[in-house]
């Protein structure tokens, strides 16, 4: 990596993967297919649940908002991704590269906070579905997805503020973005502190609300298997299952990215973890919601049978 003569860098080079030879236009193609379908996947739920009457339901309107999140989420990296794909090494100023740190870290604890919503709502309609519409109102959805948003965006000003304030030596980002361990490593004084005030603040925010999901599913697996039928377990529980699998791919990767020890990463696997969390699971999402779904199967018939009657329409 290169030196530079002070300690502020005014450009980072990002890394990127090394790609060469035939397989570059090829992971390139791959990538950017993957983002188109992510961004379309991610809208068409959006849309989906606003012009269906039969998606308005407190699960829907967070899924929409899940899906809202994904689509900004996935934008935050995606493109230097494809560029350094493309370009090799891309430069990026100290500026883009601090927003784009904050940015990515927002939208990710406003997703981790989210996930904690939904499996209150499944919570609430499961356990207590005498009460559910009446403690899940309209004015309580829009208040819980706020708070997801302004927690999210409040918790992550200590990491990347932070990091922004460290002073550079090294300007070369082993990554295709800004992340938090890279930047780390370029900074000319001894960062061991700052490691532990972000593993704190992200493993108690990813920690908390993983045993919140946790506590409630324990609380929705007693309340499931006293039901009398086994028709009615299974309908309760698929009505959990793709949540649950969102929750798994999202915990999965962020744990061991951020909060496990970084020995026992090899050289580069961090990069390679980032594009389950950063990429495919944003693309898995609306895959998930949608196909182990049907009622948004049944909405999607509903939605084309309207267009094709507008469009026969005179």
């Amino acid at each position: 990596m290169d030196h530079v003569n002070h300690t502020w860098t005014q450009v980072f080079i990002l890394a990127g993967f090394t790609i060469t030879g035939t397989l570059q236009p090829l992971a390139f193609l791959g990538i950017l297919c993957i983002y188109l379908f992510t961004l379309a996947g991610n809208l068409f739920i959006i849309i989906l649940v606003r012009a269906d009457s039969g998606l308005f339901t407190p699960m829907y309107f967070f899924i929409s908002v899940l899906s809202f999140l994904e689509f900004w989420y996935v934008n935050t990296t995606a493109p230097t991704l494809l560029h350094t794909l493309l370009h090799g090494c891309s430069p990026i100023s100290s500026a883009v590269c601090f927003i784009q740190l904050y940015v990515f870290h927002s939208l990710g604890m406003t997703e981790c906070y989210l996930l904690g919503v939904m499996a209150l709502d499944r919570y609430l309609a499961i356990c207590h579905p005498l009460h559910y519409h009446a403690l899940m109102s309209r004015k309580l959805q829009l208040w819980l997805a706020g708070a997801t948003w302004v927690a999210g965006f409040s918790a992550a000003l200590v990491p990347a503020s932070l990091t922004a304030t460290l002073p550079f030596c090294l300007k070369e980002v082993a990554h295709y973005f800004c992340d938090l361990a890279p930047l780390l490593q370029l900074a000319c004084v001894d960062t061991s502190w700052y490691v532990q005030v972000h593993g704190a603040v992200i493993g108690v925010a990813t920690g908390c609300n993983f045993l919140f999901i946790l506590g409630l599913y324990g609380d929705i697996l007693r309340a499931v298997l006293k039901l009398p039928s086994a028709a009615s377990r299974a309908k309760a529980f698929s009505t959990c299952s793709s949540h649950m699998t969102v929750v798994a791919l999202f915990y999965t990767s962020a744990f061991t990215v951020y909060v496990g020890s970084r020995r026992i990463h090899p050289e580069g696997m961090e990069k390679c973890i980032a594009l389950v969390y950063a990429l495919f699971t944003p693309f898995l999402n609306p895959i998930i919601y949608t196909l182990r779904n049907r009622e948004v199967k049944e909405a999607m018939k509903r939605v084309t049978v309207r267009i094709r009657t507008i469009l026969k329409a005179p």
